[in-house]
This record gives C-alpha cells, sequence and structure tokens, in this order.
C-alpha cells in the first residue's frame, strides 16, 4: 500500500475541477498500490482535520470531497471579482423553494402553491444552472412533468443531501457568519437563507387564508 496516501489524495482533489467521489478516487489506483475504499476515507477525514486552523477545508458534498474557502473568510475572498453576485427574483427563489422542500412536484402544483402562473423563463433559468430537472411525469391526466433538484443543486448551497436543508424554525438562528458565502463569489448560503424565508412566507399566508375560511 502506498506509505503516504493523504498527499496523493490531496493532489487528486486540487487538480480536479469538481468534488470527486470515493470511488472516483478509487479508481486512480491499481491494484499493486494496495488502496482500498476504507482507506481513502480514512485519509480523507484525517486531512479534513488537519485544515482546522486553515483558511480553506476540506467538505463533503453530494457529489464528493472538494476543497473550498471558509465561509468566515468568504467576504473577503469574494472581493477578487469585481462582479456582483447575481441578485434572483423573489418569483424564481419562490418556484425553487417548492421545488425543493416539496419534490417531486409538478408545475402546475408549483403554480397552486404559489397563487400564480410559473413563468417558463424561471424553469428555463433554474434548468440551464442545473439546479432542477424533469425526472419523469405523474400518472394523472396530461402526464405532466414532475421536477426535483439535483446534485449540482446540493453542491451549490454546501449540502450533501435534502434531509440537510434548514428546517423553516431554524432560520431565526442564524447570523450574517453563517449565511456567508461558502466559496468564491456567490453568497450561497445567503441565497439558501432567501429561498427558505420565501417558502416559509408562502407557508405562513396559506395558514392565514385557512383561519380566515
Amino acid at each position: 500500500m502506498i506509505s503516504d496516501l493523504a498527499p496523493v489524495l490531496e493532489a487528486l482533489l486540487l487538480a480536479a475541477d469538481k468534488p470527486l467521489t470515493v470511488e472516483q478516487l478509487a479508481k486512480v489506483f491499481d491494484e499493486y498500490d494496495g488502496v482500498a475504499s476504507k482507506h481513502i476515507r480514512a485519509a480523507l477525514k484525517d486531512l479534513q482535520a488537519s485544515y482546522a486552523e486553515r483558511g480553506f477545508e476540506l467538505v463533503e458534498v453530494a457529489s464528493g470531497w472538494r476543497f473550498q474557502v471558509r465561509q468566515a473568510h468568504a467576504k473577503w475572498v469574494a472581493k477578487l471579482w469585481e462582479e456582483k453576485p447575481q441578485r434572483y427574483s423573489r418569483a424564481l427563489l419562490e418556484t425553487l423553494s417548492i421545488i425543493a422542500y416539496q419534490q417531486p412536484v409538478t408545475r402546475g402544483e408549483i403554480e397552486a402553491i404559489r397563487g400564480v402562473a410559473v413563468s417558463s423563463s424561471i424553469v428555463r433559468t433554474l434548468v440551464e444552472r442545473g439546479w432542477i430537472r424533469g425526472i419523469g411525469h405523474k400518472e394523472v391526466p396530461g402526464r405532466p412533468e414532475l421536477f426535483a433538484t439535483t446534485k449540482i443543486f446540493l453542491d451549490h448551497f454546501n449540502l450533501q443531501q435534502l434531509s440537510d436543508l434548514p428546517e423553516l424554525d431554524e432560520l431565526e438562528t442564524w447570523d450574517d457568519a453563517s449565511m456567508a458565502p461558502a466559496r468564491g463569489p456567490q453568497p450561497e448560503q445567503q441565497e439558501l437563507a432567501e429561498m427558505v424565508q420565501e417558502f416559509q412566507a408562502m407557508q405562513d399566508e396559506s395558514l392565514e387564508e385557512d383561519t380566515v375560511h
């Protein structure tokens, strides 16, 4: 077995332009290297711990392992880019939040929750960003397409799985630091907070309407 596996994994992750899974990392080793998946996982955990006091960290997201800037330092790193982070409309955030929390969901079901029609441009934008995709059709008249979020969505918001999405009542405990961007100029955690707030607001409005009726 390779005597010092951690530096090799470090080099692979730094060279990659996307997160790498344990399985993908394992494929670069041959039988003579004597490296099993369990050895890779252990080495990744050791690497992760070794960066505890550094300005960047090794994290596991939905698509695998990657290096990224720590959230605490991201506001300074973001200044390297002159272009301001893209801001998304309330309609887009509402649509994305419904898909994230209600998936799989049809366009008609999204419109029923929002109370207004869903613009084709919003759906197209979410698909083009790779945040949502069609996963089939609902077995009802007209067989409308079902939408769900993707691994790219999870990666962007620094999540490993859908269960990592914040509970609605967690928002009150978030502060500016925890909502700082995870990497690069895009304010991922702020976007996530805004997305969840939009969904929470729609739920509150629905409860108010039920109370009135």
